[in-house]
């Protein structure tokens, strides 16, 4: 069974950073790709990037370039979200999500596995 688990949020002041990691386990990862959602309340779930897992191919949303970074270590099956200059509209619920696909998927549906969100508050 597919498990994804998300930590690393928390409260951070503006201008800040955090380091989400997504721990997944359950099987061999090498055909999937890796992807990073956001919820804040009372919005739609909204992509930040993804990655595939054997090549490291990257693609981020036009919004989240520059301030966002995904990356992957595969030694310890875990893909990480490094964010930069946080701002109160970055409080959100992030959650990692996963689906077996050679290309990169940037619509939530399409993603067949999801974590619990870990929740990341930045103060003004």
């Amino acid at each position: 069974q597919v498990q994804l688990v998300e930590s690393g949020g928390g409260l951070v002041q503006a201008g800040g950073s955090l380091r989400l990691s997504c721990a997944a386990s359950g099987r061999t990862f090498s055909s999937y790709v890796m992807g990073w959602f956001r919820q804040a309340p009372g919005k739609e779930r909204e992509f930040i990037g993804a990655i595939t897992w054997s090549g490291g191919i990257k693609y981020y949303a036009d919004s989240m370039k520059g301030r966002f970074t995904i990356s992957r270590d595969k030694a310890k099956n875990t893909v990480y979200l490094q964010m930069n200059s946080l701002q109160p509209e970055d409080t959100a619920a992030y959650y990692c999500a996963a689906v077996q696909s050679i290309y990169i998927r940037r619509n939530g549906y399409e993603y067949q596995y999801w974590g619990q969100g870990t929740q990341v508050t930045v103060s003004s």
